[in-house]
Protein backbone atom coordinates (compact mmCIF):
# COMPACT_ATOMS: atom_id res chain seq x y z
CA UNK A 1 0.00 0.00 0.00
CA UNK A 2 2.56 2.41 0.56
CA UNK A 3 4.49 1.33 -2.09
CA UNK A 4 1.56 2.58 -4.17
CA UNK A 5 1.16 5.83 -2.48
CA UNK A 6 4.39 6.51 -2.92
CA UNK A 7 4.16 5.64 -6.52
CA UNK A 8 1.17 8.05 -7.01
CA UNK A 9 2.97 11.07 -5.53
CA UNK A 10 6.37 10.11 -7.83
CA UNK A 11 3.72 10.24 -10.39
CA UNK A 12 1.96 13.26 -9.75
CA UNK A 13 4.66 15.53 -8.33
CA UNK A 14 6.86 14.56 -11.46
CA UNK A 15 3.89 15.41 -13.71
CA UNK A 16 3.15 18.83 -12.02
CA UNK A 17 7.33 19.18 -12.46
CA UNK A 18 7.30 19.14 -16.33
CA UNK A 19 3.66 21.15 -16.95
CA UNK A 20 5.17 23.68 -14.86
CA UNK A 21 9.08 23.26 -16.69
CA UNK A 22 6.52 23.70 -19.61
CA UNK A 23 5.07 26.92 -18.41
CA UNK A 24 8.60 28.50 -17.97
CA UNK A 25 9.61 27.33 -21.65
CA UNK A 26 6.67 29.20 -22.96
CA UNK A 27 8.17 32.61 -21.43
CA UNK A 28 10.66 32.56 -23.94
CA UNK A 29 7.99 33.37 -26.62
CA UNK A 30 6.71 36.07 -23.64
CA UNK A 31 10.14 37.71 -24.07
CA UNK A 32 10.17 37.11 -27.98
CA UNK A 33 6.61 38.82 -28.67
CA UNK A 34 7.75 42.09 -25.70
CA UNK A 35 10.79 42.15 -27.58
CA UNK A 36 9.59 42.49 -30.78
CA UNK A 37 6.88 44.29 -29.77
CA UNK A 38 9.36 47.04 -28.31
CA UNK A 39 11.93 47.58 -31.06
CA UNK A 40 11.29 49.09 -34.42
CA UNK A 41 9.88 47.22 -37.49
CA UNK A 42 13.60 46.70 -39.12
CA UNK A 43 15.12 44.79 -36.19
CA UNK A 44 12.24 42.70 -36.10
CA UNK A 45 13.70 39.34 -37.82
CA UNK A 46 16.94 39.37 -35.32
CA UNK A 47 15.17 39.90 -32.26
CA UNK A 48 13.03 36.73 -32.89
CA UNK A 49 15.93 34.69 -34.35
CA UNK A 50 18.02 35.90 -31.10
CA UNK A 51 15.12 34.70 -28.90
CA UNK A 52 14.54 31.71 -30.49
CA UNK A 53 18.34 30.75 -31.03
CA UNK A 54 19.55 31.48 -27.27
CA UNK A 55 16.69 29.15 -26.14
CA UNK A 56 18.29 26.42 -27.96
CA UNK A 57 22.12 27.06 -27.26
CA UNK A 58 20.96 27.43 -23.11
CA UNK A 59 19.29 24.09 -23.72
CA UNK A 60 22.39 22.46 -25.35
CA UNK A 61 25.37 24.17 -22.94
CA UNK A 62 23.39 23.14 -20.19
CA UNK A 63 23.47 19.55 -21.02
CA UNK A 64 26.85 19.57 -21.98
CA UNK A 65 28.70 21.19 -18.89
CA UNK A 66 26.09 23.04 -17.05
CA UNK A 67 23.70 20.99 -14.79
CA UNK A 68 27.28 19.57 -13.46
CA UNK A 69 28.22 22.61 -12.76
CA UNK A 70 25.56 23.84 -10.90
CA UNK A 71 24.46 20.52 -9.69
CA UNK A 72 26.87 17.79 -9.85
CA UNK A 73 24.20 15.80 -12.54
CA UNK A 74 25.40 14.59 -15.96
CA UNK A 75 22.69 14.47 -18.72
CA UNK A 76 25.49 14.66 -21.64
CA UNK A 77 27.11 10.92 -21.11
CA UNK A 78 23.85 9.16 -19.15
CA UNK A 79 20.51 8.92 -19.18
CA UNK A 80 18.88 9.50 -16.03
CA UNK A 81 16.24 7.63 -15.01
CA UNK A 82 13.78 7.02 -11.90
CA UNK A 83 16.39 5.06 -10.49
CA UNK A 84 19.31 7.37 -11.08
CA UNK A 85 20.76 9.98 -9.20
CA UNK A 86 19.84 13.36 -9.98
CA UNK A 87 21.55 16.35 -9.33
CA UNK A 88 19.25 18.24 -7.16
CA UNK A 89 19.11 16.96 -3.51
CA UNK A 90 14.99 17.79 -3.79
CA UNK A 91 14.78 15.47 -6.50
CA UNK A 92 13.85 12.37 -4.40
CA UNK A 93 9.70 12.65 -5.17
CA UNK A 94 9.80 12.99 -8.94
CA UNK A 95 11.88 12.04 -11.78
CA UNK A 96 15.83 13.44 -12.05
CA UNK A 97 15.32 13.85 -15.73
CA UNK A 98 11.98 16.20 -14.55
CA UNK A 99 14.58 18.35 -12.86
CA UNK A 100 17.06 18.89 -15.60
CA UNK A 101 14.09 19.72 -18.12
CA UNK A 102 12.94 22.82 -15.34
CA UNK A 103 16.06 23.72 -14.54
CA UNK A 104 17.26 24.19 -18.31
CA UNK A 105 14.42 26.33 -18.64
CA UNK A 106 15.46 28.82 -15.76
CA UNK A 107 19.15 28.73 -17.81
CA UNK A 108 17.17 30.17 -20.73
CA UNK A 109 15.15 32.79 -18.91
CA UNK A 110 17.87 34.27 -17.57
CA UNK A 111 19.73 34.50 -21.30
CA UNK A 112 16.41 35.97 -22.48
CA UNK A 113 17.21 38.77 -20.56
CA UNK A 114 19.77 39.90 -22.02
CA UNK A 115 18.96 39.84 -25.71
CA UNK A 116 16.32 42.43 -24.82
CA UNK A 117 18.95 44.98 -22.92
CA UNK A 118 21.30 44.59 -26.31
CA UNK A 119 18.64 45.04 -29.00
CA UNK A 120 18.92 47.27 -32.13
CA UNK A 121 22.94 47.07 -32.64
CA UNK A 122 24.12 44.09 -31.52
CA UNK A 123 25.84 41.16 -33.90
CA UNK A 124 24.02 38.22 -34.23
CA UNK A 125 26.98 35.94 -33.78
CA UNK A 126 28.55 37.82 -31.04
CA UNK A 127 25.18 37.80 -29.17
CA UNK A 128 25.28 34.02 -29.57
CA UNK A 129 28.97 33.47 -28.79
CA UNK A 130 28.52 35.39 -25.66
CA UNK A 131 24.96 32.52 -24.56
CA UNK A 132 27.60 29.90 -25.18
CA UNK A 133 29.64 31.03 -21.97
CA UNK A 134 26.46 32.73 -20.31
CA UNK A 135 24.70 29.41 -20.35
CA UNK A 136 27.27 26.88 -20.00
CA UNK A 137 29.57 28.44 -17.22
CA UNK A 138 28.27 31.64 -15.78
CA UNK A 139 25.09 31.08 -14.43
CA UNK A 140 25.97 27.16 -13.57
CA UNK A 141 28.18 28.83 -11.16
CA UNK A 142 26.40 31.59 -9.69
CA UNK A 143 23.73 28.67 -9.27
CA UNK A 144 26.35 25.97 -7.91
CA UNK A 145 26.57 28.47 -4.87
CA UNK A 146 23.08 29.32 -4.09
CA UNK A 147 20.51 26.23 -5.59
CA UNK A 148 23.51 24.31 -5.48
CA UNK A 149 24.23 24.52 -2.14
CA UNK A 150 28.11 24.91 -2.97
CA UNK A 151 30.67 26.91 -0.68
CA UNK A 152 31.48 30.22 -2.82
CA UNK A 153 35.04 29.18 -4.01
CA UNK A 154 35.60 26.92 -0.99
CA UNK A 155 35.14 29.62 1.09
CA UNK A 156 31.06 29.87 2.90
CA UNK A 157 27.94 29.18 1.63
CA UNK A 158 25.15 31.61 0.96
CA UNK A 159 22.88 29.75 2.65
CA UNK A 160 24.46 29.75 5.89
CA UNK A 161 24.74 33.25 5.84
CA UNK A 162 21.23 33.06 5.83
CA UNK A 163 20.55 34.12 1.74
CA UNK A 164 17.37 33.11 0.45
CA UNK A 165 15.97 33.11 -2.79
CA UNK A 166 13.15 30.97 -3.99
CA UNK A 167 12.31 31.01 -7.00
CA UNK A 168 15.44 33.28 -8.37
CA UNK A 169 14.78 37.17 -8.22
CA UNK A 170 18.69 37.60 -7.60
CA UNK A 171 20.15 34.15 -9.19
CA UNK A 172 18.06 34.15 -12.36
CA UNK A 173 16.74 37.77 -13.19
CA UNK A 174 19.50 39.72 -11.29
CA UNK A 175 21.99 37.62 -12.96
CA UNK A 176 20.57 38.14 -16.43
CA UNK A 177 20.38 41.81 -15.70
CA UNK A 178 24.76 42.07 -14.89
CA UNK A 179 25.00 40.30 -17.82
CA UNK A 180 22.65 42.46 -19.67
CA UNK A 181 24.61 45.79 -17.90
CA UNK A 182 28.27 44.67 -18.78
CA UNK A 183 27.31 44.29 -22.46
CA UNK A 184 25.13 47.61 -22.64
CA UNK A 185 28.20 48.85 -21.31
CA UNK A 186 30.43 48.12 -23.91
CA UNK A 187 28.09 48.20 -26.32
CA UNK A 188 26.75 52.02 -26.19
CA UNK A 189 23.82 53.35 -27.14
CA UNK A 190 21.66 53.33 -30.03
CA UNK A 191 22.34 56.29 -32.78
CA UNK A 192 19.76 59.28 -32.04
CA UNK A 193 18.90 58.15 -28.66
CA UNK A 194 21.25 60.63 -27.05
CA UNK A 195 21.55 64.20 -28.64
CA UNK A 196 24.84 66.17 -28.02
CA UNK A 197 22.90 68.73 -25.77
CA UNK A 198 21.39 65.96 -23.52
CA UNK A 199 18.44 65.22 -24.39
CA UNK A 200 16.83 61.83 -24.56
CA UNK A 201 15.43 61.15 -27.99
CA UNK A 202 12.61 58.15 -27.34
CA UNK A 203 12.73 55.50 -30.13
CA UNK A 204 9.05 54.11 -29.76
CA UNK A 205 8.35 50.08 -30.59
CA UNK A 206 6.73 49.10 -33.66
CA UNK A 207 4.30 47.20 -31.96
CA UNK A 208 2.46 47.48 -29.00
CA UNK A 209 -0.38 44.79 -29.17
CA UNK A 210 2.45 42.50 -29.67
CA UNK A 211 4.12 43.84 -26.63
CA UNK A 212 1.27 43.06 -24.42
CA UNK A 213 0.79 40.00 -25.31
CA UNK A 214 4.17 39.47 -24.31
CA UNK A 215 3.66 40.42 -21.50
CA UNK A 216 0.31 38.19 -20.54
CA UNK A 217 2.20 35.29 -21.69
CA UNK A 218 4.79 35.71 -19.39
CA UNK A 219 2.65 36.62 -16.73
CA UNK A 220 1.04 33.19 -17.77
CA UNK A 221 4.38 31.47 -17.77
CA UNK A 222 5.73 32.87 -14.10
CA UNK A 223 2.78 30.61 -12.20
CA UNK A 224 5.08 28.04 -13.85
CA UNK A 225 8.34 29.77 -12.75
CA UNK A 226 6.96 30.26 -8.93
CA UNK A 227 4.70 27.51 -8.58
CA UNK A 228 7.15 24.88 -9.63
CA UNK A 229 9.80 25.90 -7.57
CA UNK A 230 7.81 24.47 -4.66
CA UNK A 231 9.19 21.19 -5.84
CA UNK A 232 5.89 19.27 -5.21
CA UNK A 233 2.21 19.13 -5.31
CA UNK A 234 1.18 15.48 -4.60
CA UNK A 235 0.81 16.01 -0.32
CA UNK A 236 -1.54 18.69 1.28
CA UNK A 237 0.76 21.00 2.66
CA UNK A 238 2.45 21.11 -0.94
CA UNK A 239 -0.67 21.70 -2.69
CA UNK A 240 -1.67 24.40 -0.02
CA UNK A 241 1.99 25.80 -0.84
CA UNK A 242 1.20 25.66 -4.08
CA UNK A 243 -1.96 27.52 -4.18
CA UNK A 244 -0.48 30.42 -2.03
CA UNK A 245 2.47 30.68 -4.59
CA UNK A 246 0.07 31.38 -7.67
CA UNK A 247 -2.21 33.55 -5.31
CA UNK A 248 1.15 35.67 -4.64
CA UNK A 249 2.32 35.82 -7.78
CA UNK A 250 -0.86 37.01 -9.75
CA UNK A 251 -1.27 39.37 -6.77
CA UNK A 252 2.52 41.19 -7.01
CA UNK A 253 1.45 41.19 -11.33
CA UNK A 254 -1.41 43.12 -10.56
CA UNK A 255 -0.22 45.70 -7.80
CA UNK A 256 2.74 45.98 -10.30
CA UNK A 257 1.04 47.41 -12.78
CA UNK A 258 -1.72 49.33 -10.81
CA UNK A 259 1.19 51.34 -9.34
CA UNK A 260 3.35 52.13 -12.12
CA UNK A 261 0.40 53.26 -14.33
CA UNK A 262 -0.86 55.48 -11.48
CA UNK A 263 3.43 56.75 -11.03
CA UNK A 264 3.87 56.87 -15.10
CA UNK A 265 0.58 59.16 -15.15
CA UNK A 266 1.42 61.46 -12.40
CA UNK A 267 5.13 61.64 -14.03
CA UNK A 268 4.10 62.35 -17.49
CA UNK A 269 0.57 63.53 -17.45
CA UNK A 270 -0.29 60.18 -19.79
CA UNK A 271 -1.04 56.59 -19.35
CA UNK A 272 2.34 55.21 -19.78
CA UNK A 273 1.32 51.44 -21.48
CA UNK A 274 4.90 50.29 -21.71
CA UNK A 275 5.53 51.48 -18.20
CA UNK A 276 2.39 49.82 -17.29
CA UNK A 277 3.35 46.03 -18.56
CA UNK A 278 6.86 47.05 -16.86
CA UNK A 279 5.15 47.08 -13.76
CA UNK A 280 3.64 44.09 -14.26
CA UNK A 281 6.69 42.26 -14.86
CA UNK A 282 8.33 44.67 -12.15
CA UNK A 283 6.20 42.68 -9.34
CA UNK A 284 6.23 39.89 -10.75
CA UNK A 285 10.37 40.00 -10.39
CA UNK A 286 9.76 41.16 -6.53
CA UNK A 287 7.75 38.92 -5.65
CA UNK A 288 9.67 36.00 -7.34
CA UNK A 289 12.55 35.60 -4.16
CA UNK A 290 9.78 34.60 -1.81
CA UNK A 291 5.72 33.83 -2.90
CA UNK A 292 5.37 31.62 -0.40
CA UNK A 293 5.04 33.38 3.14
CA UNK A 294 3.55 36.74 2.17
CA UNK A 295 -0.28 37.21 2.57
CA UNK A 296 -1.69 38.13 -0.35
CA UNK A 297 -2.18 41.84 0.45
CA UNK A 298 1.37 41.78 1.24
CA UNK A 299 2.29 40.35 -2.28
CA UNK A 300 0.39 43.07 -4.05
CA UNK A 301 2.07 45.80 -1.71
CA UNK A 302 5.47 44.02 -2.77
CA UNK A 303 4.54 44.37 -6.04
CA UNK A 304 3.17 47.93 -6.40
CA UNK A 305 7.08 48.93 -4.69
CA UNK A 306 8.35 47.02 -7.42
CA UNK A 307 6.23 48.33 -9.97
CA UNK A 308 7.14 52.36 -8.72
CA UNK A 309 10.86 51.38 -8.75
CA UNK A 310 10.96 50.42 -12.30
CA UNK A 311 9.65 53.64 -13.15
CA UNK A 312 11.83 55.76 -11.86
CA UNK A 313 14.93 52.95 -12.72
CA UNK A 314 14.04 53.63 -16.35
CA UNK A 315 13.76 57.45 -16.25
CA UNK A 316 17.28 57.17 -14.23
CA UNK A 317 18.80 55.03 -16.66
CA UNK A 318 17.95 56.90 -19.22
CA UNK A 319 19.65 60.22 -17.59
CA UNK A 320 22.67 57.94 -17.39
CA UNK A 321 22.59 56.82 -21.25
CA UNK A 322 22.78 53.30 -20.33
CA UNK A 323 19.97 52.80 -23.19
CA UNK A 324 18.21 49.87 -22.95
CA UNK A 325 15.32 49.58 -25.52
CA UNK A 326 12.68 47.04 -23.55
CA UNK A 327 13.97 48.25 -19.78
CA UNK A 328 15.24 45.03 -18.64
CA UNK A 329 18.10 46.14 -16.59
CA UNK A 330 15.57 48.14 -14.47
CA UNK A 331 12.60 45.18 -14.57
CA UNK A 332 15.08 42.19 -13.80
CA UNK A 333 18.12 43.78 -11.75
CA UNK A 334 16.84 46.63 -10.11
CA UNK A 335 13.77 45.04 -9.04
CA UNK A 336 15.22 41.89 -8.63
CA UNK A 337 17.58 42.96 -6.08
CA UNK A 338 14.38 44.58 -4.14
CA UNK A 339 12.90 41.33 -4.30
CA UNK A 340 15.79 39.59 -2.49
CA UNK A 341 15.57 42.50 0.29
CA UNK A 342 11.78 42.32 0.45
CA UNK A 343 12.21 38.12 1.55
CA UNK A 344 13.22 39.22 5.38
CA UNK A 345 10.12 40.80 5.73
CA UNK A 346 7.70 37.86 5.68
CA UNK A 347 11.35 34.67 6.03
CA UNK A 348 12.42 34.65 8.93
CA UNK A 349 14.90 31.91 7.94
CA UNK A 350 16.31 34.49 5.71
CA UNK A 351 18.78 38.18 7.30
CA UNK A 352 19.40 41.27 5.87
CA UNK A 353 22.89 40.87 5.93
CA UNK A 354 22.55 38.11 4.01
CA UNK A 355 20.45 38.85 1.01
CA UNK A 356 22.76 41.65 0.44
CA UNK A 357 25.70 39.17 0.72
CA UNK A 358 24.16 37.18 -1.73
CA UNK A 359 23.23 39.38 -4.00
CA UNK A 360 26.34 41.23 -3.92
CA UNK A 361 28.02 38.00 -4.91
CA UNK A 362 25.61 37.25 -7.68
CA UNK A 363 26.33 40.45 -9.03
CA UNK A 364 30.00 40.42 -8.61
CA UNK A 365 30.41 37.09 -10.72
CA UNK A 366 27.86 37.66 -13.33
CA UNK A 367 29.14 41.33 -13.90
CA UNK A 368 32.88 40.59 -13.74
CA UNK A 369 32.89 37.50 -16.03
CA UNK A 370 30.26 38.61 -18.63
CA UNK A 371 32.27 42.01 -18.92
CA UNK A 372 35.62 39.81 -19.56
CA UNK A 373 33.54 37.93 -22.19
CA UNK A 374 32.01 40.76 -23.97
CA UNK A 375 35.38 42.51 -24.26
CA UNK A 376 37.01 39.76 -25.65
CA UNK A 377 34.15 39.51 -27.97
CA UNK A 378 34.29 43.19 -29.13
CA UNK A 379 38.38 42.67 -29.63
CA UNK A 380 38.12 39.28 -31.66
CA UNK A 381 34.82 39.54 -33.75
CA UNK A 382 33.23 43.01 -32.33
CA UNK A 383 30.06 43.00 -30.97
CA UNK A 384 28.22 45.70 -33.00
CA UNK A 385 26.78 46.24 -36.29
CA UNK A 386 28.04 49.17 -38.45
CA UNK A 387 26.61 52.77 -38.66
CA UNK A 388 25.14 52.10 -41.86
CA UNK A 389 23.83 48.67 -40.98
CA UNK A 390 22.06 50.27 -37.90
CA UNK A 391 20.57 52.35 -39.77
CA UNK A 392 19.00 50.10 -42.63
CA UNK A 393 18.24 47.55 -39.94
CA UNK A 394 19.79 44.50 -38.55
CA UNK A 395 16.97 42.53 -40.25
CA UNK A 396 18.47 42.88 -43.11
CA UNK A 397 22.57 43.29 -42.39
CA UNK A 398 22.49 40.17 -40.18
CA UNK A 399 19.07 37.99 -41.23
CA UNK A 400 18.92 39.32 -45.06
CA UNK A 401 14.92 39.18 -44.37
CA UNK A 402 12.11 41.53 -43.00
CA UNK A 403 9.57 40.53 -40.43
CA UNK A 404 7.46 43.39 -42.38
CA UNK A 405 8.28 43.90 -46.13
CA UNK A 406 5.00 45.11 -47.42
CA UNK A 407 5.41 47.88 -44.87
CA UNK A 408 9.07 48.75 -45.06
CA UNK A 409 9.72 47.82 -48.38
CA UNK A 410 11.93 45.14 -48.78
CA UNK A 411 15.05 44.81 -50.99
CA UNK A 412 13.63 43.34 -54.11
CA UNK A 413 10.09 43.46 -53.24
CA UNK A 414 9.45 46.26 -56.06
CA UNK A 415 8.10 48.48 -53.09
Amino acid sequence: MEDNIFQLQYALDTFYFLICGALVMWMAAGFAMLEAGLVRSKNTTEILLKNVALYAVACTMYMICGYMIMYGGDMFLSTITGDGVAGAEEAATYAPSADFFFQVVFVATAMSIVSGAVAERMKLWAFLAFAVVMTGFIYPMEGSWTWGGNAVFGMYTLSDLGFSDFAGSGIVHMAGAAAALAGVLLLGARKGKYGPNGQINAIPGSNLPLATLGTFILWMGWFGFNGGSVLATASVESANSVAIVFMNTNAAAAGGLIVALIVARTLFGKADLTMALNGALAGLVAITAEPSTPTALQATLFGGVGGALVVFSIIALDKMKIDDPVGAISVHGVVGLLGLLLVPVTNDASSFSGQIIGAATIFAWVFVCSLIVWGALKAVMGIRVSQEEEYEGVDVAECGMEAYPEFVGAKGSGI
